[in-house]
Order: C-alpha cells, then sequence, then structure tokens
C-alpha cells in the first residue's frame, strides 16, 4: 500500500463520498474470464464425489463453507462435517487431530487466514508431525478486492519453508476437480489454493488429456520466442496473452506448474535448455518467495543463464477495489502480460 492509498484508508468520508465507494459486488466480482465455459464448485462436487468412496474423508470449515464450496459437501454428508467457527487455529488443530485418528480431513478457510493466523500451529501440529492434512484456501493471491486483510499474497512465500508441505496453485476447474484425489492420495499434508464457485475450464481447451499430476508441470502450449512458466490463474493469462500476441507474430509458450512445491526442476531445465527464448515467470502472488524465486533459484545453480523476467505482484499491500482495476494497475491482467512481453523482447 503506497502513502498516497493510505491517506485515502484513513481520511473522513462524507457521507455523499461513501456512496460513491465501489460497489462491494464489483469488489467480490468473479475473475475476467470471457471465452471460457465454467464449472460450479468443482472442489467440492469432486470432494462429494471421492469422500462417497473413502469413507474416512471428512470435512472442517472456519464459518466459510459457503465461501469454499465445502458447503456442497456439508450438504451432501452432513454427519462428516464438522463447522469449527471463526477460529482458525482450532480449526486446524482439530483437523490434526481427526487424521491421527485415522480420518482424513480436509480443512478450508481463506487462504489469507491459514496462512498468517494459523501458520504456527500447522506447523506444530500438522507439519512436524508430516500429517495427511488437506488445507484448500480460497482467495489466493489477488482474487478479492477486500484489500490486505484478504488478500493472499505472500501465502505461497509463508509455506513454501515450511518441511513436508507441498504446495499446490490450481489454474481452473480442471485442475481443482482432478487435484482432489491427488491431494488426498498424497500421504503427507498438503496446502492448496481453492478456486470458488463458478470457476473457468481453460486447461482442457488447450490439451484435452490435460491430467493434474503433483510435482508435474505441463507444456500446455508450444512456441518458439517466450517461455512463460505459470502457475494458478496466470497460466489462464498467459493462454490468453500468447493468442494475442501470436496475431503480432510473436511465438509463446506455456508451461504450467501447479505445483510449487516440490518443484518440477527437470521439466523446467529441460524446456528452458531448448534455448533462443526469453523465459518468464507469472504468477498471482508477490515477486518475493514464490514460483518465479523458485524457478530462478532452480535455473542459477543449475548453470542456465537465459534472459528472464517475472510476472508478479509487487512487495507491498495492495489497494483494494474491483478486481479488473487491481489486476490492471498490478501488472496481472491479460492486457498487462502482454505489454509486458512485448517491451522486453
Amino acid at each position: 500500500m503506497t502513502t498516497a492509498s493510505m491517506a485515502r484508508k484513513y481520511e473522513r468520508r462524507s457521507p455523499a463520498a461513501v456512496g460513491e465507494r465501489v460497489a462491494t459486488s464489483a469488489m467480490i466480482a468473479s475473475l475476467a474470464a470471457e471465452g471460457y465455459e465454467t464449472e460450479a464448485a468443482p472442489f467440492g462436487n469432486a470432494l462429494v464425489d471421492l469422500a462417497r468412496q473413502r469413507p474416512e474423508i471428512v470435512g472442517l470449515s472456519a464459518d466459510l463453507a459457503k465461501y469454499t464450496d465445502l458447503h456442497v459437501f456439508a450438504n451432501a454428508m452432513p454427519d462428516r462435517f464438522y463447522q469449527m467457527g471463526m477460529a482458525e487455529q482450532l480449526l486446524v488443530s482439530a483437523a490434526a487431530g481427526l487424521s491421527r485418528e485415522g480420518f482424513l480431513p480436509f480443512a478450508t478457510t481463506y487462504a489469507v487466514f491459514a496462512s498468517r493466523r494459523a501458520y504456527d500451529f500447522i506447523a506444530m501440529a500438522i507439519a512436524e508431525e508430516n500429517l495427511p492434512v488437506k488445507l484448500c484456501c480460497a482467495l489466493p493471491g489477488l482474487t478479492t478486492g477486500y484489500g490486505p486483510s484478504h488478500q493472499a499474497t505472500e501465502d505461497l512465500a509463508i509455506f513454501r519453508g515450511l518441511p513436508n508441505m507441498t504446495l499446490i496453485d490450481p489454474c481452473d476447474a480442471v485442475d481443482v476437480r482432478q487435484s482432489v484425489k491427488a491431494i488426498a492420495d498424497h500421504p503427507g499434508p498438503v496446502y492448496s489454493r481453492l478456486l470458488r464457485g463458478k470457476v473457468p475450464v481453460v486447461l482442457s481447451r488447450y490439451k484435452p488429456d490435460y491430467q493434474f499430476e503433483i510435482g508435474k508441470a505441463q507444456l500446455i502450449r508450444d512456441g518458439r520466442d517466450v517461455l512463460v512458466i505459470s502457475s494458478g490463474i496466470m497460466t489462464m493469462r498467459a493462454l490468453d496473452a500468447a493468442e494475442q500476441l501470436s496475431a503480432d507474430g510473436v511465438d509463446v509458450a506455456v508451461l504450467h506448474s501447479p505445483t510449487i512445491k516440490p518443484l518440477d526442476r527437470k521439466t523446467i531445465l529441460s524446456e528452458v535448455a531448448r534455448g533462443g527464448r526469453l523465459v518468464v515467470t507469472a504468477e498471482n502472488h508477490t515477486v518475493v518467495g514464490g514460483l518465479g524465486e523458485a524457478v530462478a533459484s532452480t535455473l542459477l545453480m543449475a548453470g542456465q543463464n537465459p534472459q528472464f523476467k517475472m510476472i508478479g505482484l509487487p512487495d507491498e499491500f495492495l489497494e483494494a477495489g474491483a478486481l479488473p482495476t487491481l489486476h490492471d494497475m498490478y501488472g496481472i491482467s491479460t492486457r498487462k502480460v502482454v505489454e509486458q512481453i512485448k517491451g522486453w523482447l
């Protein structure tokens, strides 16, 4: 947050000025995904389908079931759903206890509350004991306009340093739906960013045989001029940008890396080793401690030195407002991705 934005935040407002503020509906609007089909509540529906086969699965919420799509599970299996209230420390501690008793808990809340408010409990009760608790957390990165209190812009950086923790950043409904079983099958703890509501279907348009795998990056689109290594919603933005750039004769490859930890170093190094391409990382996360720095250290330690750039959120507390405006402001809209890549070539 800049000095100017801090001044705006705390300045006195007249009733008329308050009435002119951005409407709530605009601040929580769905992600712009023009031209894509959507799938409703892919996480909740996939979890219900899997839980019908696996009676050990239980769901827990910190008073946010409706906003993490866990309400689908709660409605289908009320005897296996636990409403923990607005107490994330209790949420993760209870999940750890259930895990010790042979259950497979999926605990959901907002990403910002899991990473900031419950970190010590996750570290001590779950990660240190290497328990198979699955943390699936909504509003990752800049996917809400409600400002720093709800924007989990540094969650991956926080959890990357935590031993035993696997980190997932899904792109779309395909990733979310397919990842549920993979997360359940994984023997240790998992933190997965969660896309909720009507989620765009992206990956199967470009790669019909796409199959999510933990620890695996996949080339969704090939190209000779630029290699974009992306995660989360930025894979969608990279693919959209690649379509626009192709009209200007710029050929862009997109390597989707939904697993941030463990990073698929082998595939990344293999793609970069093809040479002759600008390498760009794109993430809906601060440029500090996320995918970009993970890729940069991988390349440096392997002795690879391509032209390298990063697209991500700045190292600051972000403004509140309508998502399209914020995404343009902080450089993660499709238009801004196109502009940045053009400027680097």
